[in-house]
């Protein structure tokens, strides 16, 4: 199953909180249009404020992840990572999970 890194849990926790999505509020990773460019796939993030009927529920920290099932399935060996810039932009790397 995914993991997150503190970082990310704290990028997400931000984010979300900045939304006032309500209690049960979440980022939404999901399959995007097209590859990247070495082929892999492609991924969307979105705030919403609930989990679709189908989306595997990540708990972090403080923050809560929904996959999409055929995201779930891509990332199910992965750690997302984030970073924010100096200028705010916020980035997510996804990594391979630790041996």
């Amino acid at each position: 199953m995914l993991t997150l890194t503190e970082n990310a849990d704290a990028v997400v926790t931000t984010i979300v909180g900045r939304e006032d999505a309500g209690a049960e509020a979440g980022l939404r990773i999901q399959t995007a249009e097209g590859q990247g460019p070495n082929g892999e796939a492609r991924f969307a993030v979105h705030v919403v404020p609930t989990p679709e009927p189908a989306d595997v529920v990540v708990e972090g920290q403080g923050s809560r992840v929904f996959l999409e099932d055929v995201a779930a399935d891509a990332l199910s060996d992965k750690v997302l990572d984030a970073g924010v810039d100096e200028q705010g932009a916020v980035s997510f790397t996804i990594l391979a999970q630790p041996a």
